[in-house]
């Protein structure tokens, strides 16, 4: 039996996804009780990683088996050779792949900014196993204004000397996360690290970058068509949340998200934009307060 020390702390794990003719290895953090038939799944934004949910994870840690995987091309796990097989409906087939080995009795899911779009089309699919979705300020409508500021930086080369340089960097554009401490953002930013020589450099494949390239205003419109069919067609219980000044999910869009599809809940925060890191308390406990009602 494991000790409640080790509930607390996370495993890494891996599974095999299938691209094409190859296979790649998905890492992913496991935390709290690896027998736990409730298991709750959280998905990193667009240059994040799966520790960016620890805080999040230690306070759940105690009611669900909290998987948190490193999307392919970033964290821990393996890089595609071909960067255009970075979207939203490869990562929801690696998605299926992972929930087959996790096998749970109940799973709940949460999404940050692209994991949350995972978590949407996941949500939408017949006989979906997600018994309840938290999204987290991201809806079927992306700002072009967010996309183009996101395109600006993400896959840009870039390294330093310490991580305290990397820190000073990677806050410069990320104010949307809201005040945090120097200590909460320096955990934040470790895992986002990798030694290489004698500098740091981000755990993330540049090639991400690729899909922004080649994404347009018209091809972006015709995207939130298909996110909206989707949307309405998730009947689970769901629970919105966003930062107030948001740039990336408009307050038209999230209100326009509560009178169709699952009609979530809607939740706010002030002096946030994109997007909510949910390791503040009010953040945490929001969703606690959600997931455990269920």
């Amino acid at each position: 039996m494991m000790a409640d020390s080790e509930q607390f702390e996370p495993r890494l794990k891996q599974v095999q996804c299938l691209r094409g003719q190859r296979l790649h290895r998905m890492a992913y953090w496991e935390w709290g009780d690896p027998a736990n038939p409730r298991v709750l799944v959280c998905v990193h934004g667009l240059t994040r990683q799966g520790r960016d949910f620890d805080v999040l994870a230690r306070a759940l840690a105690g009611e669900y088996r909290v998987v948190c995987p490193d999307v392919l091309g970033r964290g821990r796990s393996d890089w595609l050779a071909d960067p255009t097989g970075y979207n939203v409906p490869a990562y929801v087939a690696d998605m299926v792949t992972l929930l087959a080995r996790l096998d749970a009795a109940t799973l709940h899911w949460l999404g940050t900014s692209m994991g949350g779009l995972i978590g949407i089309g996941l949500a939408a699919l017949p006989d979906s196993p997600i018994g309840a979705l938290v999204l987290n300020d991201v809806g079927p409508v992306v700002e072009w204004s967010a996309i183009q500021r996101i395109g600006a930086y993400v896959g840009q080369p870039a390294r330093w000397a310490s991580e305290d340089e990397a820190a000073d960097a990677l806050w410069a554009i990320s104010q949307g996360f809201g005040a945090h401490s120097r200590e909460q953002w320096l955990a934040l930013t470790r895992p986002q690290l990798r030694r290489d020589g004698d500098a740091f450099v981000s755990r993330y494949d540049p090639g991400i970058a690729l899909p922004f390239r080649h994404l347009s205003a018209e091809l972006a419109k015709a995207g939130e068509a298909m996110l909206w069919q989707a949307w309405d067609r998730i009947a689970c219980p769901t629970l919105l949340l966003r930062g107030a000044e948001s740039d990336l999910l408009s307050a038209a869009t999230a209100q326009a998200m509560t009178g169709r599809g699952p009609k979530p809940r809607l939740v706010g925060f002030a002096g946030v934009g994109h997007a909510p890191t949910l390791v503040q308390p009010d953040q945490v406990q929001a969703v606690r307060e959600f997931l455990l009602s269920r």
